[in-house]
């Protein structure tokens, strides 16, 4: 894993932000762990995923580090997404003074993960409230695109600028440390000339409050300005019947829009809704490609080489309608260049066509299907409502593990 040189930054430094495009653990871990070894004050971690691996391990070291010479240090993972952390593991990160927060803990039921529904899917990382990490990346060793058989292909942008202060302020609100203090207010960093231009960088996030479709609203109003092409490049592609009506209308008006899919899924029994979807798409004058390298794991978008996202939000019902997710939304014409110039690679060298006469099968069984799976579409936001809505909560973990133990006490005394 080789360091990213600070000279690669996309935009100058007369623009209001620093933006970095990270591709896969490859650039991103080093330059995530640069940040920590440089930390003065503070590291804040949001990550659905964090594994006991070769990554994990490393993460921990430079964790450790940052805490033992007084680095405040706070990491929040997810109950479903990182439930086998070790003991040994957790309890060498206390003991140095890292905070550690579960969100929705939850006991396996017969071996079994129950609580796939409202996960906290987000990706971010906050140093000293001066640079941020946006992405899609996990901890884990599967995030190196070149690893054989497991890597996948993922992006995140590394920031510094104003919008930090938002990430920041919003991350410290769900941990529940928050001081409005810390930061200028929204009218005083206007008076200060703090704030970019025309919302140069935006984040964005999905929750089950007051930001429900946030994300998916931001996509929605880019596609349906697109003049000239739109490039998406997402691992779990079964969006809304209105994001999906948005790509087949921009298509047919002019647009070149290209999607980027998985080719060798991860998980082949999504892929099998996500082809459900292609002859309506191919029909509007779509262009599909499936990249067929590596599992595909990215969330990325780039319209008229003027407009793009990276961050944790995939197009499938999960990210839309139930999971936390948050992404940026990016309005730098070098910083997107940069985006659809690796796009643009990744289709010529990485992805096959899929063609309308090899896809299509006109039989009873597949019009069923596609029927099924446009009414899913259409429905599922209403749908989502009768799934199981417990109230996650965040836990601090050291008192989740001394719950399990009291529980194991109590059942062994039994």
């Amino acid at each position: 894993m080789n360091a990213l040189p600070a000279a690669s930054f996309a935009a100058s430094s007369m623009q209001a932000h620093r933006l970095d495009l990270l591709e896969s653990g490859e650039q991103y871990f080093p330059a995530v762990f640069a940040s920590i070894a440089q930390a003065r004050k503070e590291v804040l971690i949001e990550t659905f995923i964090l594994f006991e691996d070769e990554v994990g391990m490393s993460l921990q070291r430079e964790l450790l580090a940052a805490a033992k010479r007084g680095v405040q240090v706070v990491i929040t993972v997810d109950g479903y997404g990182s439930p086998n952390l070790s003991d040994e593991f957790v309890h060498s990160l206390l003991s140095a003074g890292v905070k550690i927060h579960v969100y929705d803990p939850h006991r396996p039921l017969f071996g079994l993960r129950t609580h796939i529904f409202r996960r906290l899917h987000r990706k971010l990382t906050v140093i000293d409230g001066e640079i941020a990490y946006v992405g899609g990346i996990n901890y884990s060793v599967d995030q190196l695109a070149e690893r054989p058989s497991v890597g996948k292909l993922d992006f995140a942008v590394r920031i510094v600028g104003p919008v930090v202060g938002d990430i920041h302020r919003f991350m410290h609100r769900q941990i529940g440390i928050y001081d409005p203090r810390r930061r200028p207010s929204l009218r005083q960093a206007m008076s200060q000339g703090q704030l970019p231009a025309a919302g140069e960088v935006e984040f964005l996030v999905r929750d089950n409050h007051a930001h429900r479709d946030d994300i998916e609203r931001a996509y929605r109003r880019a596609i349906h300005s697109a003049r000239r092409e739109i490039i998406l490049c997402n691992a779990y592609f079964f969006p809304g019947y209105l994001l999906l009506l948005a790509l087949r209308r921009a298509a047919r008006r002019g647009v070149k829009v290209t999607l980027i899919l998985q080719g060798t899924p991860d998980m082949p029994r999504v892929k099998l809704w996500e082809k459900l979807l292609y002859s309506p798409l191919l029909k509007a004058g779509v262009n599909i490609r499936e990249y067929a390298p590596h599992p595909l794991h990215a969330k990325v978008a780039v319209i008229d080489g003027a407009w793009s996202t990276v961050g944790s939000s995939n197009l499938d019902p999960l990210s839309l309608t139930l999971n936390l997710e948050a992404n940026v939304v990016i309005r730098n014409s070098e910083f997107c260049n940069q985006l659809r110039q690796r796009l643009q690679q990744i289709i010529e060298r990485d992805c096959r066509a899929v063609s309308l006469d090899s896809h299509y099968r006109h039989n009873k069984l597949t019009i069923l299907l596609q029927t099924a799976a446009y009414h899913m579409t259409r429905h599922f936001p209403r749908l989502a409502g009768w799934l199981p809505a417990h109230a996650p909560r965040l836990q601090p973990l050291h008192l989740h593990l001394q719950q399990s133990q009291r529980t194991i006490n109590h059942e062994q005394a039994l």
